[in-house]
């Protein structure tokens, strides 16, 4: 009984550090992708591509699959902000198709 208990919990916790790799992946290639898309002479679909291609690498291209960006203030400064809605894995890599949402943002970098 108690090696069944410890199991489950074992289990939990591994899972658990799935979900945070997953989220934190995700949170990392929007950062970046904001990042690639506010760079002088660069565009949005720039960092659309970049973040795409981060994830993909990092977790697989069926997290990929819902990014957008986009032109933003954030404190009175023009930024880039890109938006990945993903799946969040609950069993596995299985879960909630549009339960983990993030953002990043990045100031644009003006032409010189």
């Amino acid at each position: 009984m108690v090696a069944a208990l410890l199991t489950l919990l074992c289990l939990a916790v591994v899972q658990l550090a799935l979900a945070l790799h997953v989220r934190n992946t995700v949170q990392d290639a929007a950062a970046e992708g904001a990042r690639m898309a506010a760079l002088a002479g660069a565009t949005l679909d720039d960092g659309l591509q970049r973040t795409r291609e981060l994830i993909t690498l990092g977790i697989g291209a069926g997290y990929a699959g819902n990014v957008t960006a986009g032109y933003t203030e954030v404190a009175e400064l023009r930024s880039t902000e890109v938006r990945v809605v993903a799946p969040l894995p609950l069993i596995g890599l299985f879960g909630i198709a549009s339960g983990l949402e993030v953002t990043g943002h990045a100031a644009v970098e003006l032409p010189d």
